[in-house]
């Protein structure tokens, strides 16, 4: 059982009771993903035809990637707070939709070979002014095969982070606005891992020297605006309720949320969630029809609909904070993350 302390707060006559988590939610289950992904390839043997890469992405990476750098060049001679705010309203939406592409790497979806899907990756975090493919591919994986295991999985805030964000709203909201950063260093909790290897180190001078590229040919505010697009594409954005709607408990039990909102046509489907993790190897084209052809194990889950909605009931709701986890432990060890 979570340990709960109970808080009263009378206002206006109206007693208003929440909660303060000073722990996780525990669970002796088994990652309910695993089952449930071998029971719907065995009773819908036609699923795997659905399974395999889809080149096509590689395409729409490319477009999003010349757009970025299209219209930051064409914001060179305008004010930096003209980037900044076109970072916010347009930026973030693209920059979230390559963190997207850079997800459907790490699961080589896109391509047969694994150096081309990597090339992909990497060239999303040119578009983006952010190093972070190889590190968010080994620690995504892990997230996969050791689901909300806080020693193995990434995904789940460090204690500290937890207890010094609390439920308080303002405290949500710098949360939020870091989040970008603190995405980085989430792994330094994870047993059994390097943080700093090789690609990884390849990783950043790669994306530093493009960067400077980026300054010097297409002007700082093409810098400015692609950097700050992936800020607010992983924090405090209408798309960063992504991060929340994922696996933030909404629901008693229910480890995994996905989203069907309009937001999955231009986030290339990365809502449906459950879907994806029931079978990863589905490129993120066919996940719809994987619901559609197996409705009977994702009609009765609860799902959002706004990204928007999400995020506020997560700043705004004291019962919401980052112990809204389910969490299970695996003393034995991880398992082996494969793409």
């Amino acid at each position: 059982m979570t340990p709960l302390l109970y808080h009263a707060q009378l206002k206006t006559q109206k007693l208003k009771v929440y909660l303060v988590k000073s722990d996780y939610t525990y669970t002796q289950n088994e990652n309910p993903h695993i089952a449930r992904g071998r029971e719907i390839l065995k009773k819908y043997p036609e699923v795997r035809k659905f399974i395999g890469h889809y080149p096509l992405s590689g395409l729409y990476i490319t477009l999003l990637v010349l757009f970025q750098f299209t219209l930051g060049y064409f914001l060179k001679d305008q004010s930096i707070w003209l980037s900044i705010i076109m970072a916010y309203l347009l930026g973030a939406i693209i920059s979230h939709s390559l963190f997207v592409m850079i997800h459907e790497a790490c699961h080589n979806l896109i391509f047969k070979k694994t150096w081309a899907n990597n090339l992909m990756g990497l060239l999303c975090n040119i578009g983006q002014g952010f190093p972070s493919y190889f590190g968010f591919k080994t620690f995504h994986l892990m997230h996969h095969t050791n689901l909300n295991e806080y020693d193995y999985d990434a995904d789940l805030a460090f204690h500290w982070e937890a207890k010094l964000v609390k439920n308080k709203s303002w405290r949500k909201v710098f949360w939020l606005i870091a989040f970008c950063f603190i995405e980085a260093i989430r792994p330094a909790k994870l047993k059994d891992s390097k943080v700093i290897d090789g690609p990884s180190i390849f990783n950043i001078v790669l994306i530093v020297c493009t960067n400077v590229l980026i300054y010097n040919f297409l002007g700082p505010n093409a810098f400015y605006y692609v950097f700050f697009s992936t800020f607010f594409g992983v924090g405090l954005h209408p798309v960063g309720g992504r991060w929340i709607q994922e696996h933030y408990t909404f629901k008693k039990g229910q480890e995994t949320y996905s989203y069907y909102g309009l937001g999955n046509k231009v986030a290339f489907n990365i809502g449906y969630h459950n879907e994806h993790h029931d079978i990863m190897t589905i490129p993120w084209v066919y996940l719809p029809k994987l619901k559609a052809l197996a409705p009977e194990y994702y009609n009765h889950l609860m799902a959002h609909r706004s990204w928007t909605k999400v995020l506020m009931a997560f700043l705004f709701n004291k019962n919401f904070d980052l112990y809204s986890r389910i969490v299970r432990n695996r003393p034995s060890g991880p398992i082996k993350a494969t793409p």
